[in-house]
């Protein structure tokens, strides 16, 4: 999901339409996964766990994708909110079930 939502950020020239559908089939084969895996998911996780894994693991892959693929530099701003969505997450699967 985010090659398809922030790759096309590298390739300002290209017409929008062009890169809408690009990201439109990126996103189809993403799907085609994530759809299977939230409902193999949901027997052992609930949906609060699940949505949690998927942001802090797109965030993980985001944090990569920004300083690898379009040479971004992560600060201290960035840092501290990120462990802040992690306290988040922790909270969430230390919940009482």
């Amino acid at each position: 999901m985010t090659f398809a939502w922030y790759g096309h950020l590298k390739f300002l020239n290209q017409p929008l339409s062009l890169m809408i559908i690009t990201s439109w089939g990126i996103t189809f084969i993403e799907y085609c996964f994530a759809v299977p895996a939230n409902r193999i998911g949901y027997n052992n996780f609930s949906a609060a766990e699940l949505k949690t894994m998927q942001e802090v693991i797109t965030l993980i892959v985001f944090v990569g994708f920004a300083v690898f693929y379009l040479d971004e530099k992560i600060t201290i701003q960035h840092i501290i909110g990120f462990l802040l969505i992690s306290i988040g997450a922790f909270f969430i699967f230390t919940a009482p079930k």
